[in-house]
């Protein structure tokens, strides 16, 4: 499996990988119509759109895309920074492709720059962050009005 730069070419692939794993591996923690909601506005437009404010990252196994993940600034900031978009397709979790995805990212100027680093994180996606060193926001594990926990990492 490689690892790379996100290319506008691969928002397509990239947007159903995202569907996809909100489907299978979110779906069991959220409301089936926030699920639903979720998927519509994952387009590759949207895709596009983020990628535009941040290193975005995929994993290829052969030609196929099973993984993604992004770093920005946290609201403009120059010493923090925020994860987004993290996924991997529900056959390949479990197989470091998740942890290749953070380590990517975390050799990311943005995350060196930084002393803070925010993951607005799914239900799904909690138990994975806390193994990867993230902890609760100012101790708060239970999710907020855009159903997301918010978990850090200071350096």
């Amino acid at each position: 499996m490689i690892v790379r730069k996100f290319e506008e070419k691969d928002a397509e692939a990239v947007s159903q990988l995202i569907r996809t794993t909100i489907e299978i591996s979110n779906r069991k923690d959220y409301p089936g119509e926030l699920m639903d909601e979720l998927i519509r506005s994952e387009t590759p437009e949207h895709v596009l759109g983020r990628a535009a404010w941040t290193h975005m990252y995929v994993i290829q196994d052969g030609e196929k895309i099973v993984g993604c993940g992004a770093i920005g600034p946290y609201w403009g900031k120059e010493d923090e920074s925020s994860l987004f978009t993290i996924f991997v397709l529900p056959e390949y979790q479990g197989r470091g492709v998740g942890r290749k995805i953070m380590e990517t990212l975390e050799a990311d100027e943005y995350f060196l720059r930084a002393r803070r680093i925010e993951i607005p994180a799914s239900i799904t996606g909690v138990p994975f962050y806390l193994r990867m060193g993230y902890h609760y926001k100012n101790g708060i594990s239970e999710p907020d009005e855009e159903h997301l926990i918010r978990m850090e990492k200071t350096r």
